[in-house]
């Protein structure tokens, strides 16, 4: 069974913690209707790797939105954690959970600040958030791999993003 969203262990309204886009940008709102990139389903890319048993130990999802990728590592029997700003988005992925009958954790949670979640993890996977970071070129993106350098376990650690 899924746990419940969590609150997040980084404040993503403190300063520092600002959003993709901006500090007024309201995550909830990607989720208000379902955006085109929430098919209902992994993405094959990320299938494909699943089939290829590349997923394996702890899994954490970064921003997984309603959680398909959360799940399928959870359906494969692996620890699987996502985190997303969108509390409603989380909120979906837990009942998604829970109606599947599959154990999977998710969290409210800044991409920025996976060292906060004091958890180092085997296999990360990305889907859309390196590509959402904007600003100067390429600062905020520098953040967060140095944060996913801070969340993943040396030296067989994956990070996987669609390109």
């Amino acid at each position: 069974m899924a746990q419940p969203v969590d609150e997040p262990t980084a404040d993503p309204e403190a300063p520092g913690h600002q959003g993709a886009a901006d500090a007024g940008f309201r995550h909830e709102e990607l989720y208000a209707s379902p955006p085109p990139w929430d098919t209902g389903r992994p993405q094959p890319a990320f299938l494909a790797l699943a089939d290829a048993g590349l997923l394996h130990g702890r899994v954490l999802d970064v921003g997984c939105g309603t959680g398909e990728h959360t799940l399928m590592a959870a359906r494969l029997g692996l620890e699987a954690t996502g985190i997303d700003l969108a509390a409603n988005a989380l909120d979906r992925a837990a009942k998604k959970a829970e109606e599947r009958g599959l154990m999977a954790r998710f969290l409210r949670h800044e991409a920025r600040h996976l060292a906060d979640l004091g958890e180092r993890f085997d296999v990360v996977l990305d889907s859309l958030v390196f590509h959402g970071f904007r600003g100067f070129p390429g600062e905020e993106r520098a953040v967060y791999v140095e944060s996913l350098r801070a969340a993943v376990k040396p030296p067989r650690a994956r990070h996987a993003r669609l390109p």
